[in-house]
């Protein structure tokens, strides 16, 4: 895709959906963490389920770790994983409160030292709560930019960097979202569809359905 097309295939994204936002329910930074902890691999239609009732009661690191492992367990055990997920964010709680005051760190490598936190997480809170500039790729995403032409990869950091490097400056901000929006509602992965692509004109993909 040449950076013509890129500037037009972001413009595109703003244009149908100017001010982007995450589908997972939270009122603080640390509600963000405990979401997007849940959120790999479970929906986040599944997440906020559970978060609705979580949130209510442990609203906050103190509170969670009030609540306790098999009171959290509880709340969360529809989602995939719920055990490890469990464990992770009662250690992530007890480390905020420890070493960062009961706060979410706006800092890379203080957010991936806590449990249950990688790269992509990291990225993702980096990015709704801070405002950074970060592309959290996840399967949705990964698959739009191999799919159109956007930014090959073999690899989901791969994927990450290249997006970083073509991503125009302004549209930075908002690419998380405007690409995940598009992998999980429209460039779908068994049926992409096309007809109603906002960026159908600039896409790449040799089977796109034609229109």
């Amino acid at each position: 895709m040449t950076p013509a097309a890129r500037q037009h295939f972001y413009a595109a994204l703003r244009d149908a959906n100017p001010e982007p936002r995450s589908e997972l329910n939270y009122r603080s930074d640390y509600q963000l963490l405990v979401a997007v902890v849940l959120s790999a691999q479970a929906t986040d239609k599944s997440v906020n389920a559970a978060t609705a009732g979580l949130f209510r009661v442990a609203p906050d690191p103190a509170a969670m770790l009030k609540l306790g492992l098999a009171g959290l367990k509880r709340y969360i055990r529809t989602i995939g994983l719920f055990n490890s997920k469990a464990r992770h964010i009662i250690a992530a709680s007890q480390q905020l409160l420890e070493r960062h005051g009961g706060q979410v760190p706006a800092d890379r490598a203080a957010l991936e030292a806590l449990p249950g936190v990688g790269r992509k997480t990291a990225n993702v809170v980096l990015n709704a709560a801070f405002g950074e500039a970060t592309i959290a790729v996840d399967t949705h995403i990964f698959r739009v930019a191999n799919r159109t032409g956007l930014a090959p990869g073999r690899t989901p950091r791969a994927v990450e960097d290249r997006l970083l490097e073509v991503t125009p400056a302004t549209f930075r901000r908002n690419a998380h979202h405007w690409l995940l929006l598009l992998g999980r509602y429209v460039c779908k992965a068994r049926r992409p569809d096309c007809p109603r692509c906002p960026v159908y004109r600039w896409c790449g993909y040799a089977d796109k359905v034609r229109v």
